[in-house]
């Protein structure tokens, strides 16, 4: 399989699609270190050749669109599941990145002698919650106090999942040298910073409040491997963090309703907001993932709710999300009254290892 990314659009659908937005996961994979997801990938891939069971033909025959529904990542969520769970001891091997192993053969074995068990994870998309990112949206409001909305934020996060990010007053952030939040805090992020860093403010929170389709508790050990088999297995930095989120939801969980998109940010903006307080949309590698109706509904909603914003009384809207162009994922802001378009802010790593300052 080529690691060039091949063109095509996220709602592109088809055989051909299914292939390429396969293909362009290898390389994704490759391109953020994660070699072993990607080998697991490229065994699935292969698999669409001749599908020869229920789980191959389903996502040959795959009727959405594969790139905006992760299709690749469900399919390896589910084997990254076995293999944590001990299920599969065949798979052992490629998760210790062997080589000189037939990665397919392991494979199409797994998938033949798994099938009940694989299916249900092409139902959903990924849970991709990662606390990493959370370094991203505090620097964003840095920003935004910057530009002179109140310090006080009240957050609201779409696509919440686990609701790790809505934890993030609890974590210690060291962007570029500027130190954010409790010390040593129930985790601590230094992402490598480049470019200048962010305007040095003290920030607090009002409120965290999150929504999801299918909301986890991370408090559920069967849940929370269900979030463990989303994170990348050559990422183990990220495996602690899940423990560390785990252990702060056991101490008080996370504010997080189920809920659409649009449903949830609609009723969430008629609520009455406190003066002095800047009230904040946010989302990371979630946008995807909501429906184009839901989307207009979002926007629509934000636009509404901006036009009644005041100084005392902001609005913000911090999203980070994957630009599938460039393939990179971008911060982007935009506040009201004062912000009359998005504006990117920075770049990131996927899961937070890096930050890329521009203003």
């Amino acid at each position: 399989m080529s690691e060039r990314y091949q063109a095509m659009e996220l709602g592109d659908t088809g055989p051909g699609a299914v292939r390429a937005a396969f293909a362009n996961q290898v390389a994704y994979c490759r391109a953020n270190d994660a070699p072993v997801t990607a080998r697991i990938v490229a065994a699935l891939a292969t698999l669409l050749d001749k599908p020869a069971t229920a789980f191959a033909r389903r996502i040959a025959d795959w009727q959405g669109p594969p790139l905006a529904d992760a299709l690749p990542l469900r399919a390896a969520g589910g084997l990254h599941a076995l293999h944590l769970a001990g299920k599969s001891p065949a798979l052992a091997p490629i998760y210790a990145d062997a080589d000189d192993i037939n990665d397919a053969a392991i494979v199409a074995g797994v998938v033949a002698g798994h099938e009940a068990a694989l299916l249900p994870w092409l139902d959903g998309p990924p849970q991709t919650n990662e606390a990493g990112r959370s370094s991203n949206f505090i620097a964003a409001m840095l920003w935004l106090t910057e530009q002179g909305l109140p310090p006080h934020f009240d957050c609201l996060e779409i696509g919440s999942s686990a609701g790790i990010n809505l934890m993030l007053d609890r974590y210690h952030y060291d962007l570029g040298g500027v130190q954010v939040g409790p010390e040593p805090g129930v985790m601590a992020f230094t992402p490598e910073w480049r470019g200048h860093h962010p305007p040095q403010h003290k920030i607090d929170f009002a409120g965290l409040k999150g929504c999801d389709v299918g909301p986890v508790d991370l408090t559920d050990p069967a849940q929370a491997l269900r979030l463990k088999a989303y994170i990348w297995p050559e990422h183990i930095i990220r495996f602690e963090r899940m423990a560390a989120a785990i252990a702060a939801a056991t101490q008080k969980k996370p504010d997080i309703i189920r809920a659409n998109a649009a449903d949830f940010v609609e009723a969430e903006l008629k609520k009455p907001q406190a003066k002095g307080t800047t009230r904040v949309l946010m989302h990371s590698i979630v946008w995807q993932y909501v429906p184009e109706d839901q989307q207009i509904r979002v926007a629509g909603a934000m636009e509404d709710a901006g036009a009644a914003a005041t100084p005392d009384r902001p609005l913000a809207w911090i999203a980070l999300e994957a630009n599938r162009t460039v393939h990179s994922h971008e911060l982007a802001v935009r506040y009201w009254p004062g912000g009359e378009s998005s504006k990117i802010i920075g770049r990131s790593h996927a899961h937070g290892a890096w930050v890329e300052w521009l203003p």
